[in-house]
């Protein structure tokens, strides 16, 4: 009787155990980010498997969001002193707490040009378009957009908070895992879901970076009349002159460079003409 009731307890203890791991196990097959464990056929070991699975957490019930709005100008327009220009923009750069993020200048035909990249906080938008667009009478393009990612940010932050979820249940299996295969498989999934957690994150941030500085690409320049040469008619006499001597150097310097064909050309007629005058005599 004593060793049936050991068995009996020995059993209990057993069959706890193992449904205690079952119970983790089910609890990721509803963590709603579609990983599941389902017994390997030698029932020792699990295997992590791919599936689509919607949870209610995924669509939390309606709360007061903060609108996520990332905005950006398109600046082009004429200026009559451009140096002046550039350091207005750059002291209402300073003034409304932004940075220069690029500054290039260039030259074309009849043109003088510098682009600029500004980053302003979002809130000082208004305030520095408006700084700007002071004592610009037309604008070549005026380009102004707002683009919403509100909706980006809710599921970016709920697949986040699911998959660190899901994280710690891996761990916590990974502790009571009965062999070094159940631990490799667990590992391996752990590693892919921080790669997922940290790409989310990366682009959480990138995000947060558009939302909370606003982007301002300008560009202004100066144009210049091409100033054309007026000729008096004398120095087009001069022109002449100069072009016809300039002809003739050229000329000569090219019979010099026919030198050897020219004399060539004289020796063949010399001898030609004298076997024609033997010829002759005879």
């Amino acid at each position: 009787m004593k060793k049936l009731g050991i068995l009996l307890v020995f059993g209990i203890l057993l069959a706890c155990n193992e449904n205690n791991i079952g119970n983790g196990l089910r609890d990721l097959e509803s963590d709603g980010l579609g990983r599941v464990f389902s017994p390997s056929p030698d029932a020792e070991t699990y295997k992590l498997e791919e599936t689509i699975v919607e949870r209610d957490d995924m669509n939390p019930s309606p709360i007061v969001q903060e609108q996520k709005i990332i905005k950006t100008a398109n600046l082009t327009f004429e200026t009559k002193i451009i140096e002046k220009t550039h350091q207005k923009i750059v002291s209402l750069a300073r003034q409304y707490s932004g940075f220069i993020q690029n500054d290039n200048s260039g030259k074309d035909y009849g043109r003088e040009y510098i682009q600029m990249t500004v980053r302003v906080p979002s809130e000082k938008f208004q305030p520095f378009l408006e700084g700007i667009s002071e004592g610009v009478s037309y604008f070549d393009q005026k380009q102004i957009s707002q683009k919403d990612v509100t909706e980006e940010f809710v599921d970016i932050n709920a697949r986040l908070k699911a998959k660190r979820k899901l994280e710690n249940r891996y761990l916590e299996l990974l502790q009571k895992a009965k062999n070094v295969k159940e631990m490799l498989e667990i590992e391996r999934n752990l590693s892919i879901i921080r790669e997922e957690i940290e790409a989310k994150e990366g682009r959480l941030k990138f995000l947060q970076n558009k939302v909370s500085l606003s982007t301002f690409y300008i560009e202004f320049y100066k144009t210049s009349e091409v100033k054309s040469e007026t000729i008096s008619y004398g120095q087009k006499i001069n022109n002449a002159l100069k072009g016809g001597w300039n002809g003739i150097s050229v000329f000569f310097l090219g019979i010099l460079y026919l030198w050897p064909f020219i004399s060539l050309l004289f020796i063949s007629l010399f001898l030609i003409r004298r076997y024609l005058k033997k010829r002759k005599n005879k």
